[in-house]
């Protein structure tokens, strides 16, 4: 697709799965931002049944899901020929995305041997590390919970060539992480930043209210 000179140059959504074992990420950038994405924050408090003095207390931070719609098309890669698109359609990028919530092959054989070899319990693998990155501001640790594919075309050989994702994701904070793993510290960094931006707003709404020459502090 060509581009203006002028025009600003537009970041990308993705999803990056990693995995500590692997040396490589799984990077799944979207082919086209969706035009919609919907935020759920359900804030975290004590039970029910907790003294008066608990109830308003907040355990952590809100409970946050995202819905996200994502688009595949081949048609570009079909144009020009590529080769893995007129021999796979999109199954590689379908693949990406499945396989987030997939354990390693190699563990599921490595674990049928243990337990082969009369291992009592063998502990399931740890799922990778998926961040959710939309835009600088928005880089979070989350679990895809559900993943709805619609297979809108085919080609000749039935290897789907368009189709649309509907994503659920759950967003992870610190209080499902240990101190030790990184999703810990990026949450962290995202609720700090997210604090500096309310405060941002706040000098702007003062001002607004109040006239220019309104000092904080």
């Amino acid at each position: 697709m060509t581009t203006f000179p002028g025009s600003p140059r537009v970041l990308k959504g993705a999803l990056v799965s990693i995995d500590p074992m692997s040396p490589i990420p799984n990077v799944i950038v979207f082919q086209y931002n969706p035009d919609t994405l919907t935020r759920t924050l359900k804030p975290r408090v004590a039970s029910g049944d907790a003294a008066r003095a608990e109830a308003q207390r907040l355990t952590g931070p809100p409970e946050e899901t995202i819905k996200v719609d994502v688009e595949i098309d081949a048609a570009d890669q079909l144009e020009t020929s590529d080769p893995i698109a007129t021999t796979l359609g999109i199954h590689p990028q379908l693949a990406a995305l499945e396989m987030i919530n997939y354990p390693k092959s190699s563990v599921v054989i490595a674990n049928t041997a243990l337990l082969a070899g009369g291992v009592i319990e063998v502990i399931p693998p740890d799922a990778p590390l998926t961040l959710f990155i939309w835009g600088a501001q928005r880089i979070l640790p989350v679990r895809v919970t559900d993943c709805a594919i619609t297979e809108d075309a085919h080609d000749p050989l039935l290897n789907p060539i368009r189709a649309k994702v509907g994503l659920g994701l759950k967003v992870l904070s610190y209080n499902d992480f240990s101190i030790t793993n990184p999703g810990y510290y990026i949450f962290l960094a995202h609720q700090v930043l997210k604090e500096t931006m309310s405060v941002i707003n706040l000098a702007s709404d003062l001002t607004t209210v109040m006239g220019s020459n309104v000092r904080l502090g």
